[in-house]
């Protein structure tokens, strides 16, 4: 079957553990990963094959054979990149927090209008592990006030993850609201330095108006099974339970373990992330292939 060419703009943690995801993707081909500078990053995806340049975005705007970009970097650099991209008519997917484009959670809300925008974001790794939950106790107990508390390996949290926190933060808490459906959120962002590495966990409190436990323990299984329809390593790390038998706070845990593909398998934050992206990126693809 013929591919879509994508570009990846950033070599980092994230960037690198995309391009093993678009390798074994049936509709997706790493055709260029470019950076501003050589690098071990430029130098390790030459070692899987990719070709690469060091000509940053301006590489990716002459390749008219490229319709789908993912931006890996910074919010401050999609600042700079979202409007040269739009003017050349490319589909970005944007992994930084800079939500230039509306917020996409594939579990809550990906669709054909979604598709027909220039440009979307992938909220944050946090936000992906925790806005689909919170979405799916909204839809049948009506959440006031979410929050979270994300807590990542820092082994896994590459320079730029480490550079946007405060908007990584905002951008996660956001999300909540809008996507989520919470009238209010609060959202508290770890980088873990235990040795051994953590896995991702994201400890969730809900407050509903509606307490019915069986229904949101039920709407919250059904939720982790479309999670991991595309993001395996998302489990319950605990269960949902109601923090108290006559309060409405619901509390949950998610673990989410990586492939292991370009960090171990500690790393789920890279895998949540990236696998949204691509799960949006290969129905872009399906569109301009005519493939349903």
């Amino acid at each position: 079957m013929e591919k879509i060419k994508v570009g990846v703009i950033g070599p980092g943690n994230i960037g690198l553990d995309l391009l093993y995801k678009l390798q074994r993707s049936e509709y997706l081909k790493p055709e260029l990963i470019v950076n501003v500078r050589d690098s071990k990053g430029i130098q390790y995806a030459k070692s899987m094959g990719v070709p690469t340049s060091i000509d940053g975005v301006h590489a990716i705007l002459e390749r008219e054979d490229i319709p789908i970009v993912f931006d890996c970097t910074s919010a401050n650099a999609h600042l700079v990149h979202a409007p040269l991209l739009k003017e050349k008519n490319k589909f970005t997917l944007d992994l930084t927090p800079a939500a230039v484009g509306p917020y996409s959670v594939p579990a809550v809300n990906l669709d054909d209008e979604l598709l027909k925008l220039d440009n979307v974001n992938l909220v944050t790794c946090a936000g992906q592990a925790t806005t689909p939950f919170v979405a799916a106790i909204n839809e049948v107990a009506d959440v006031y006030y979410a929050e979270i508390v994300s807590s990542i390996s820092s082994e896994s949290a590459g320079p730029g993850t480490r550079a946007n926190i405060d908007e990584f933060t905002m951008t996660t808490r956001d999300a909540l609201i809008e996507v989520g459906g919470a009238d209010t959120a609060k959202v508290l962002i770890i980088l873990n330095p235990a040795e051994p590495p953590i896995y991702m966990s994201n400890t969730i409190y809900a407050r509903v108006r509606n307490v019915d436990i069986e229904k949101i323990q039920k709407a919250l299984q059904d939720r982790l099974e479309l999670v991991k329809s595309y993001v395996p390593g998302t489990r319950f790390r605990m269960e949902p339970v109601l923090k108290y038998e006559d309060d409405d706070i619901v509390m949950l845990i998610v673990e989410v373990e990586g492939l292991g593909d370009y960090l171990p398998v500690y790393s789920g934050n890279l895998d949540i992330i990236n696998s949204a992206a691509v799960k949006i990126a290969e129905q872009k693809a399906k569109q301009i292939l005519g493939v349903k």
